[in-house]
């Protein structure tokens, strides 16, 4: 894959001109909101008859679809400034924390926390996302030798978030907390169906927003003082540790910060994880080709988990849409865009594009694996964004659910007593339903 970002400004800008953006027909969004479909279910629609970059109108103004690669790049990575994000919907759960954020203040956050997510950031956690790896597969024994009926789902979300957990504050994560921390989930799910007056909103999730500051008021205070985990200080003691120097660093701010990091850094993963299963299910001589793919521990053997990652996020990106707003007048694709256009790059789309992706609603990890197998233009993958808004946890994402596969896929088969029927899309795409399953210790080959 090509992973050279376009550079700020790397194209002429000539506002006001372009040809209109081409726009759905009218009988197109009338007959989509009759039907109640899912928004997904119209953009769909919208790309098939309009192209990469086409408008529709749900309100008195059009709102921009872009699935073409370069124009994916072009409003992410080259012209940042001129497409920017505006309110964005979870500043109810994370305040100002560096997902909402913008300006100034976006860029020092994310400047601090930037270190702490390259390579060698990574190796100071590594160790502690393999411990709860380990902890998720003796779970995972224990349901083999009973036959334990558990939730997937479940099982994802509680190892991500004891892997956050374990690199926030250096502790494994206990029970009680868990309880607590499941809130972060709830109000992340309740999250796009809330009321627009954002007083009513708060209001709605105000017992599970009080769950939450609860843990993080703890946890903070507990770094303030000193204390440090069994695994040694974590994320949480860099946030405050900065606010010794940096007055904008809060309590206020570092809780913003924290409970950022939680949701960000569990939801994500634990979804990706439950979807690659779910693939597996049906497409089982996957497992069977990355488990084939070189000896244990092998450089061979991680490419090809991390290929199972790679086609999962393609076919289920992290975020699904990601909305912009155009601060300006430009020309886009050969487009005019006006000042106050509202934008939604979509991924889900240009993941699955067939000009782009042969066979692309095939769950195929060879594609990751073979020279020429993925499009080589940056903003043709782009699960995780790209340009500087980019996600700060894309390569912790991808370390910790490859460690997880890593211990889980030569030990344990899994065995679905029933299956999600469609997905929900609200700021990420789940499952929707449980996923009920049982597992097994594959059967070893016999001695020769």
């Amino acid at each position: 894959m090509d992973t050279q970002a376009g550079s700020h400004g790397s194209l002429p800008h000539v506002p006001g001109t372009g040809r209109p953006v081409p726009e759905a027909e009218p009988g197109l969004v009338k007959g989509w909101h009759a039907e109640g479909g899912e928004l997904i279910d119209l953009l769909s629609l919208v790309r098939e008859q309009c192209g990469g970059v086409a408008a529709f109108r749900l309100g008195p103004a059009p709102t921009v679809l872009v699935t073409d690669p370069d124009a994916v790049q072009h409003v992410l990575a080259r012209q940042p400034d001129r497409y920017v994000k505006r309110s964005h919907r979870a500043r109810l759960l994370v305040g100002d924390g560096v997902l909402s954020a913008t300006g100034a203040a976006w860029k020092r956050q994310r400047r601090l926390l930037q270190a702490q997510f390259t390579g060698t950031g990574m190796r100071r956690y590594e160790q502690r996302v393999v411990e709860a790896a380990r902890t998720t597969a003796r779970r995972w024994d224990a349901y083999a030798r009973t036959g334990q009926t558990f939730d997937v789902g479940r099982e994802m979300h509680r190892f991500a978030l004891d892997a956050i957990w374990r690199s926030l504050t250096g502790h494994p994560l206990d029970d009680d907390t868990e309880r607590e921390l499941g809130a972060v989930q709830t109000v992340g799910a309740a999250l796009p169906a809330l009321p627009a007056d954002v007083t009513e909103a708060r209001g709605a999730v105000a017992a599970d927003l009080a769950r939450i500051d609860a843990v993080a008021r703890h946890a903070i205070e507990a770094a303030r003082a000193g204390e440090i985990g069994p695994d040694g200080p974590g994320l949480l003691h860099v946030l405050t540790d900065a606010a010794a120097e940096r007055p904008e660093y809060t309590g206020q701010l570092i809780r913003d910060e924290l409970v950022t990091l939680l949701a960000a850094g569990h939801e994500t993963t634990a979804t990706t994880l439950t979807w690659l299963y779910l693939l597996l299910d049906r497409y089982p001589a996957a497992r069977e080709q990355a488990l084939a793919a070189g000896e244990e521990g092998s450089a061979e053997r991680r490419q090809a988990v991390q290929a199972l990652v790679h086609e999962t996020l393609r076919l289920h990106p992290t975020v699904w849409v990601l909305p912009r707003h155009a601060a300006e007048d430009d020309t886009l694709a050969g487009y005019a865009v006006e000042a106050g256009t509202d934008l939604l790059v979509c991924p889900y789309l240009t993941h699955r594009d067939p000009e782009l992706w042969p066979e692309p609603e095939h769950f195929d990890p060879r594609r990751f694996l073979t020279p020429g197998g993925c499009p080589a233009h940056l903003g043709a993958y782009f699960p995780f964004g790209i340009g500087p808004r980019a996600c700060l946890g894309l390569q912790f994402a991808l370390r910790e659910s490859t460690i997880l596969l890593e211990h889980l896929l030569p030990a344990h088969t899994l065995a679905f007593h029933s299956l999600p029927t469609k997905a929900e899309y609200g700021i990420t795409v789940r499952p929707a339903g449980p996923t009920p399953a049982t597992c097994s210790r594959p059967a070893q080959p016999a001695p020769m």
